[in-house]
C-alpha cells in the first residue's frame, strides 16, 4: 500500500505554517481571518464554519502539489479521493435545526440551512468544490479519526480505487461545541496523497512516504518491523501515551498543548506536520498517535520520501 505526500494545508487563524506549531508556538489573535474571503468564488455563502475552513486547507494542499492547471481545475480529478474527518464540525448547524423545529416546526427551517445538517456535507463539499469525482468518504469515529482518514485514503490509492486524495481533518468552535466539548482547535489541515508513479510522472517532489498504521493501545508489531533500522526523530502523540523508544535527538510535539484539544483534526493535523518537517529536511521516521482507550488508539508512520520500502 503505498501513498506519498505531495502537498500540506493549515487553515487557521494565527497560523502561518506548520513549523509554527512544531515549534510550539499556538495560534495568534487575528480577527481578520475570513476562510471565504481566502476562498474566493461562489457558492461559500450558505457553508458552515466547518465546510469552509477544510475547503480553505484543501485548496492550500492542492495547491501546495501543484495540481491546478491553468484554468483552475484539479488535474486528474476523475480518479481524485476525499477523505474527511471531524467528530464536531456541523454540531452547530444540527443543533440550530433541531431547536427551530422543536420551537417553529419544520416549516421553520431553511431549505438552505438543512443540507449542512448531513453528516457527510464537508466530504462532499469538498468535492463539488473542487471537481474530484473519486470515492467520497466522511470519518467521524472518535480521536483517532484523523489518522484513520490518512490510512484509508492510502488504502484506495494502493487498492487502484483512486489516483489521488485529499485528506481532511476539520474542527470549529462555536457555543454549541463549547458546551459539550470545551474549546477546541478551530482550523483545519490537509494532505494530497498520491500514487508513487503518479507522483512521479509529473514531476511532484513528495513530502513524505506514508508507512505502517496499526489500531490498538500497544505498540504493535507492524509498526516496530517498518521502524526497523530507522530512528524516529520526530513524535507527534498526546501526553502520556507510549511510544517505541526514540533517539536522544528526537523531537516530541503534543499538539493538544499547541493548539488544544483537536478531536478529529488531529490526526490530520500530525501528518501534515510530520510531513512538513520531513520535507524540511528532518532525519528519521515520524511517528503520529492519537486516540484513548475508550474509542480505539491509532498509529502511523510516516518515512522521508527518499526512505527504502
Amino acid at each position: 500500500m503505498a501513498a506519498v505526500v505531495t502537498g500540506t494545508g493549515i487553515a487557521a487563524a494565527g497560523v502561518a505554517s506548520p513549523g509554527q506549531l512544531l515549534d510550539g508556538t499556538g495560534p495568534v489573535a487575528d480577527p481578520g481571518f475570513d476562510p471565504a474571503a481566502l476562498l474566493g468564488g461562489r457558492g461559500l455563502r450558505y457553508k458552515d464554519g466547518a465546510t469552509r475552513l477544510a475547503m480553505l486547507a484543501g485548496k492550500y494542499a492542492l495547491d501546495g502539489a501543484a495540481l491546478f492547471d491553468e484554468t483552475g481545475a484539479v488535474a486528474g480529478s476523475e480518479s481524485f479521493a476525499v477523505v474527511v474527518s471531524s467528530n464536531l464540525g456541523n454540531l452547530h448547524t444540527v443543533c440550530r435545526a433541531a431547536e427551530t423545529i422543536r420551537g417553529q416546526g419544520v416549516a421553520g427551517t431553511s431549505p438552505m440551512d438543512l443540507p449542512n445538517a448531513s453528516s457527510n456535507v464537508v466530504a462532499s463539499s469538498i468535492a463539488i468544490k473542487f471537481g474530484l469525482r473519486g470515492p467520497n468518504l466522511m470519518l467521524c469515529n472518535g480521536e483517532a479519526s484523523g489518522l484513520d482518514a490518512v490510512h484509508w485514503a492510502a488504502v484506495l490509492i494502493g487498492s487502484g480505487r483512486a489516483r489521488r486524495a485529499l485528506v481532511v481533518g476539520v474542527e470549529t468552535t462555536n457555543a454549541y461545541v463549547r458546551e459539550l466539548a470545551g474549546d477546541v482547535f478551530d482550523g483545519a489541515a490537509a494532505l494530497v496523497l498520491e500514487d508513487p508513479g503518479s507522483a512521479a510522472a509529473r514531476r511532484a517532489p513528495a513530502l513524505a512516504r506514508v508507512g505502517a498504521y496499526v489500531r490498538g493501545t500497544g505498540t504493535a508489531d507492524s509498526v516496530e518491523q517498518d521502524l526497523a533500522g530507522t530512528p524516529v526523530g520526530l513524535v507527534l502523540s498526546e501526553a502520556g501515551q507510549a511510544t517505541p523508544p526514540t533517539g536522544p535527538d528526537a523531537r516530541v510535539c503534543d499538539l493538544d498543548s499547541v493548539v488544544g484539544p483537536s478531536s478529529g483534526a488531529r490526526g490530520v493535523l500530525q501528518c501534515a506536520l510530520g510531513a512538513h518537517w520531513l520535507g524540511d529536511g528532518g532525519h528519521g521516521g515520524v511517528l503520529a498517535r492519537s486516540g484513548h482507550r475508550a474509542d480505539g488508539v491509532a498509529t502511523l508512520v510516516l518515512h522521508g520520501a527518499g526512505a527504502a520500502r
